[in-house]
Order: C-alpha cells, then sequence, then structure tokens
C-alpha cells in the first residue's frame, strides 16, 4: 500500500518512517518531510534567534543539513523530527558562538500564562512582572531554557523533549520542576517587592 501511495505521489498519507526511507533516494519525499516541519522548526529556531531574518536563514541550513545527511539517518528510538531538533539545536548553538551573541529565547506572553499557571507562586500577574519573567528566563542555563520552549513554545510533551535532548522522561519533568522552583527563587525578591508598594499604595488610598 505504502508503495502504491508513493508511486500516485500520495505522500501525505505516509509516516514519517515511510517518507524518511523514500527521501533516501526520492527528493519529492523529502519535500514533503520539509512541508510537514518547516513551521515547527522555524518557529523552534525563531524563538532562539529573536528575529526573523536569522531564524528564515538557520531554519534552511536546517534542512539543507538534514537532506544532505538523511541517507545516514536510522531510526534507532529517535524519531525523525527528535532528529531535525538535534539539527536546530546544533546549528544555532553555532551561531550564537559564531556571532559571539548572548542566548536568546523570545518569550511571548502565552508563555509567560503558562508558566504563571505552573508556578508554585504564581509570580507573574501582570506585565511588569511578565517582563521580569522574561529576564529570568533568559538567565537559565540554555538546558533550561531550552526545555521551557520545547514545553511552552513547541508544546511537546516530556517523551518528545527527551528524546530531543536526549534524556529519559523522567529526567525532563525533574528539570521542568526544578527549572520552576529555579524561577521562583530568581523572581520571589521583585514579587515581594511589588507586593510591598501595592500594599503600599493601598495604605495611602485609604489615609486620604
Amino acid at each position: 500500500m505504502k508503495n502504491f501511495l508513493a508511486r500516485r505521489g500520495n505522500y501525505d498519507e505516509l509516516d514519517d518512517s515511510a517518507l524518511v526511507a523514500l527521501a533516501k533516494e526520492d527528493k519529492q519525499a523529502f519535500g514533503e518531510l520539509y512541508s510537514r516541519y518547516l513551521k515547527k522548526i522555524y518557529s523552534y529556531v525563531y524563538h532562539r534567534t529573536g528575529n526573523t531574518h536569522d531564524a528564515e536563514d538557520l531554519t534552511a541550513k536546517v534542512f539543507m543539513r538534514a537532506l544532505s545527511h538523511i541517507g545516514n539517518y536510522e531510526d534507532r528510538g529517535l524519531p525523525f523530527q527528535a532528529w531535525l531538533y538535534r539539527i536546530a539545536h546544533n546549528i544555532v548553538a553555532n551561531w550564537h558562538r559564531d556571532q559571539g551573541r548572548r542566548k536568546i529565547i523570545a518569550l511571548d506572553d502565552y508563555v509567560a500564562h503558562s508558566l504563571k499557571s505552573d508556578a508554585p507562586d504564581r509570580l507573574a500577574e501582570e506585565s511588569e512582572e511578565q517582563a521580569q519573567l522574561m529576564e529570568a528566563v533568559q538567565r537559565l542555563p540554555e538546558d533550561r531554557q531550552q526545555l521551557l520552549l520545547l514545553k511552552f513554545i513547541e508544546g511537546m510533551s516530556n517523551a518528545q523533549i527527551g528524546a530531543i535532548m536526549g534524556r529519559t522522561e523522567g529526567a525532563v519533568k525533574s528539570l521542568y520542576h526544578r527549572t520552576l522552583l529555579a524561577l521562583r527563587d530568581d523572581l520571589q525578591p521583585a514579587a515581594e517587592a511589588a507586593a510591598q508598594r501595592r500594599l503600599g499604595g493601598a495604605v495611602a488610598g485609604r489615609q486620604r
């Protein structure tokens, strides 16, 4: 059935494993893989670089490298999607090193709200606190930034993240909780100061 579908060009009905096998000899099959994962890889790269120009350039390099090495790819417990993300991670890491740039995740409001819902003390409730949250995330080690990016921007499960980061699902879960605790500890002084300001403002208002 898969060979019949391939002959008809219905690549979109094939799973990744079948497409990869075909893509080793058929560029049209690789084109389907490209279409399937372009938006996801671009989103990942964009949130690691923070601008569209570099994101577009590096995303193209990811797929060029994948195409040139697909003949060597073997599914040994590493799904094709995870393999692509590893390539993207390496290319972006090299870009940061070559450019001497600070590693950045351009977190958006969705991530801020997601972190707020899971963080122990719900620290990011206002725009000022959301900005402080983003700064705190940028101070995290790269692996923890990557974890938050994959979880909140890409919406991946712990198992999927583990495949990309080369960790077990349990290790990812543990790292995630340690990361949230680290963010809480980092943000706690700012949250307490903000609470004091609000309390002071309320008291001043009652005294008028």
